[in-house]
């Protein structure tokens, strides 16, 4: 069994101090270097870091190091994830389509179901456009935009081995019907490239806003549009692209200064140019030039990022004076809470193979720390998941979270699937 010890670790659910972890093909103990005691066969690794952080999680990526998810084989798409895995310490992927042809989308969702089969670092796909506003379509080919449809989204859904996790959306645009589907089968309502006023927000499904500030009615002081419903809303998400350009520093710290640190999800939307020599590349159909940093289009409309998530990381924390514990929280730990997400063994084995060298350690490790207090009864849990999902259909998602932290004290994991909740003991 392998052995990290001596350092400082960050679970996403609190900090030890001085612990160690023993794994092999996935993490099977953590703890504090207080209870520590050797084992025969214990084979310690040697890091020149001092602290231990949870994978990142990605939810929003359109691709990176040449490779594009609308247009890459599922072997391709496999490689790009593992150079991300290696290289920027994601763990947790959300393959993100953009608006297309419905003949692109469906080609790009068979090809993502494909890859996931190779990658277990693939947990989902986020689907941003067609269902979107032509009023702020940002670097999406209006051409392609459609109103949201049920119907297909199901279909694309079905392709995909039931993959899709989060939807972009403009609320103002869509049906009852359609917000009725996703919630249904567990996808996510996210309010993004949306012309929606806030009374029309709060009146929608909407639990999540996609790259906050960008191509979305922006904050007024008569209208607090799609950017005032991401700070504000209660139990709300809202997703920031943590590059310093898409968002200058002090709009960043006022978001999380705003929504608090829980209720932020930092995200890369990093496209095919990440990783590559700056010069020509390709988002969607469309010419992208990449200089000094930035990703435009041609007409000069920004186009995706080419941020890597461990500069994200580092960047929230320079910008907003957060700590490393509340850094944690945005790259992992409140997406894991938001879908569901927990470790597994392959994963971890994934993650581990390739981040040894490292200055600092980034592995696997939500939802492993546990206390196990009293046992709970099955009967008990039920009626807990039974008061949550309650509480997630008043729109109660402080009550929401609440039950779940209370249950994962206990030992207890959820996982919110097509099929309802599944839960079991850690």
């Amino acid at each position: 069994m392998k052995l990290i010890k001596e350092k400082k670790i960050y679970t996403g659910n609190g900090v030890i101090e001085n612990g160690y972890i023993r794994f092999d093909e996935k993490i099977e103990e953590v703890g504090d270097m207080a209870w520590f005691e050797p084992k025969e066969g214990d084979l310690e690794v040697s890091c020149a870091g001092t602290m231990v952080v949870p994978g990142f999680i990605d939810i929003h990526s359109h691709g990176g190091y040449g490779k594009d998810n609308m247009d890459a084989t599922p072997d391709e798409i496999d490689e790009m994830v593992k150079q991300m895995t290696k290289q920027e310490g994601i763990t947790t992927y959300f393959c993100t389509t953009m608006t297309q042809t419905y003949e692109n989308i469906e080609k790009a969702m068979q090809n993502i179901h494909d890859a996931a089969q190779k990658n277990p670092v693939i947990k989902g796909i986020h689907l941003e456009g067609p269902f979107i506003s032509t009023v702020f379509k940002g670097a999406q080919d209006p051409s392609y935009i459609k109103k949201p449809d049920e119907k297909t989204l199901a279909k694309w859904n079905e392709i995909s081995g039931g993959l899709l996790r989060i939807v972009t959306y403009a609320p103002e645009e869509a049906d009852p019907s359609f917000e009725t589907w996703c919630k249904e089968n567990g996808v996510v309502l996210s309010a993004g490239h949306s012309n929606a006023l806030y009374g029309e927000l709060n009146a929608s499904g909407a639990t999540h806003v996609t790259h906050l500030y960008n191509a979305q009615r922006g904050l007024n002081h008569r209208e607090p549009g799609v950017t005032g419903y991401g700070m504000l809303a209660e139990g709300v998400h809202a997703e920031l692209i943590c590059d310093g350009k898409h968002i200058i520093p002090d709009m960043v710290k006022l978001a999380c200064k705003v929504r608090g640190y829980d209720g932020i999800e930092l995200i890369t939307d990093s496209m095919r140019a990440k990783g590559m020599p700056e010069g020509k590349s390709e988002l969607g159909g469309q010419v992208v030039i990449v200089k000094d940093g930035m990703a435009k289009l041609e007409d000069g409309t920004i186009a995706g990022s080419i941020l890597t998530y461990i500069q994200a990381f580092k960047n929230v924390m320079e910008f907003t004076g957060a700590t490393v514990e509340e850094a944690v929280k945005m790259t992992s730990g409140n997406q894991a809470k938001e879908f569901g997400l927990d470790s597994d063994e392959d994963s971890s084995k994934e993650y581990l193979e390739n981040l040894f060298d490292r200055l600092v350690r980034l592995t696997e490790v939500l939802g492993i720390i546990v206390d196990k207090e009293d046992e709970i009864l099955d009967s008990d849990i039920e009626a807990l998941i039974a008061e949550r999902q309650a509480a997630r259909k008043e729109k109660n998602f402080a009550r929401a979270d609440e039950i779940r932290d209370e249950l994962l004290a206990k030992g207890i994991i959820l996982k919110d699937t097509r099929e309802g909740v599944k839960w079991k003991r850690a």
